[in-house]
């Protein structure tokens, strides 16, 4: 039994906001596990009824089986002193509006939405479609890509989203050690299980609808964000593939004349060395190999100047639900990944 009823003084009292959706089921589940944080509430839209977490996901029948509630903007008050972390699997404008007032009643937030990502607030009307209302907690969010994270977390973390997750692991140690030529541009084909879609029911996303292909060229909102985290243009083309779950994730880059072998495997090993949840594999991954694991999964090829890098995670998992675990065990002081591996202590 996935237990919410710890008592405890010293656990982390926690709510999930989009209980309903599968980020948000992903992250009540690793709550109810975490020896650390204690699950107090679920939530979902405000024009739900109250359901049993487990009749929503069925398989958690007899062991999680808290009450996902109607959520309204009149309950953060009584939250007060009683929530000390809350986790937003939200919409990116309903996550943006909420989460002013969670910080005013003294409690922090994680927030897996887009809402934060981004440091230019111009660019949300034209990646997100909407003006952001509250620039100023642009500046204040901290974006906890968490093996590359060096300042301390805040009362508000941005959780990265799960395409940038993937590219920015295989690409970032070669761009800090500098290895990559100048002027190149990385090109990054990378597709995703429906999961990522959200739960909600659309044609375009029905299993039975899906085969492979492409969308959102040049303007998918995850390329800024992608630029944002290596400091440089890219050119990224997403792909919707008929599987459930997980990101693979191939990107090509030009290397400076004359790096060898031996340079692309030491900035890899130096950058993941005490890294728990980045696998440097010898094959060529597999979204199987990665589908619910918080691992992200690399491996690369090199041939003269040329470098291709592959990377797979679970978007759902370290794409999302479990790098938001990762970075608030870490804002609490507790170990990394607790609460990420279900009855093994990775501790």
């Amino acid at each position: 039994m996935l237990s919410t009823d710890k008592t405890s003084s010293s656990l982390v009292r926690s709510i999930v906001l989009g209980a309903a959706g599968y980020s948000g089921a992903e992250l009540a589940v690793i709550l109810a596990r975490n020896p650390y944080f204690q699950l107090v509430g679920a939530y979902a839209s405000a024009g739900r009824a109250a359901e049993p977490f487990s009749a929503l996901y069925p398989r958690y029948k007899q062991q999680l089986d808290i009450m996902v509630q109607p959520w309204t903007d009149e309950l953060v008050a009584g939250l007060t002193g009683k929530v000390e972390v809350a986790f937003l699997a939200l919409p990116h404008e309903a996550s943006e509006a909420v989460t002013p007032l969670l910080l005013a009643q003294g409690i922090d937030v994680v927030d897996l939405s887009g809402a934060f990502r981004l440091k230019q607030s111009a660019l949300y009307p034209q990646y997100y479609g909407y003006q952001h209302q509250h620039p100023e907690l642009l500046a204040e969010a901290v974006y906890s890509l968490m093996e590359w994270q060096t300042e301390p977390l805040p009362r508000l973390i941005s959780v990265p989203g799960c395409y940038p997750t993937a590219c920015s692991l295989a690409l970032l140690p070669l761009i800090k050690a500098g290895l990559v030529a100048d002027g190149c541009i990385p090109v990054i084909n990378a597709t995703s299980g429906v999961s990522g879609a959200g739960r909600k029911a659309a044609l375009n996303t029905s299993f039975c609808e899906v085969g492979l292909n492409a969308y959102g060229f040049f303007k998918h909102r995850h390329r800024p964000e992608i630029e944002q985290n290596l400091g440089r243009k890219v050119v990224f083309t997403p792909h919707l593939g008929n599987f459930k779950r997980g990101i693979l994730a191939t990107s090509v880059v030009t290397l400076k004349t004359g790096v060898t072998p031996e340079q692309v495997t030491a900035a890899f090993h130096q950058a993941y060395a005490g890294k728990p949840l980045v696998r440097l594999v010898s094959h060529s991954p597999n979204v199987a190999d990665v589908a619910g694991t918080p691992y992200c999964d690399i491996h690369w090829q090199q041939d003269g100047e040329q470098l291709v890098v592959v990377s797979a995670i679970d978007n759902l998992l370290k794409g999302a639900a479990a790098q938001a675990m990762q970075a608030a065990n870490v804002r609490f002081g507790k170990p990394e990944t607790a609460g990420l591996f279900a009855g093994v202590a990775h501790e």
